[in-house]
């Protein structure tokens, strides 16, 4: 193979990395990108989440997996860990809060603010997973556990009807 193909794949696989992990590109709008994400997360929640708990897994599952490397690739591109421009994990969080939640206006609201509270404040053990787990798993983990932490509140809210 030769030079010229070897730089080419590796350019189109860090544009597809980048474009996925800035959350179609969200990440770079420059106020709160984590924000923009998280937004991002709810747009495909409303639109695609549908009723079934399996469906909804399915979705966490390989957008997780499809975080985990494209977070790896684009820390290795910009070389930086968890830069600013990688949202894909507050997607992947904020669909996380809404496992088994049924889709309304209000519930979105509600498990969109729980979860981006969990991110930034990051309690424990989120700022211990933060701190300590790098790569693309680490850029990942730390949004993973905010996730759940706003799906257990979700279903306290639910069940207490709130």
């Amino acid at each position: 193979m030769t030079n010229n193909a070897t730089q080419w794949r590796t350019r189109l696989r860090d544009g597809v990395a980048i474009f996925f992990a800035s959350g179609l590109g969200s990440g770079f709008i420059p106020l709160a990108p984590g924000t923009w994400g998280s937004l991002v997360g709810v747009g495909l929640v409303w639109k695609f989440w549908g009723n079934s708990l399996f469906g909804q897994l399915t979705w966490v599952v390989l957008l997780g997996a499809l975080g985990v490397w494209v977070s790896g690739v684009t820390c290795q591109y910009f070389k930086k860990q968890d830069c600013q421009y990688i949202v894909i994990d507050e997607i992947v969080g904020l669909m996380i809060t809404m496992i088994g939640i049924p889709i309304t206006g209000y519930g979105l609201v509600v498990g969109f603010l729980l979860f981006r509270f969990f991110d930034v404040v990051k309690p424990i053990p989120v700022n211990w997973v933060d701190k300590k787990v790098k790569n693309g798993l680490g850029v990942m983990l730390d949004d993973v556990v905010a996730g759940l932490y706003g799906n257990l509140i979700m279903h306290l809210m639910l069940r207490a009807k709130l």
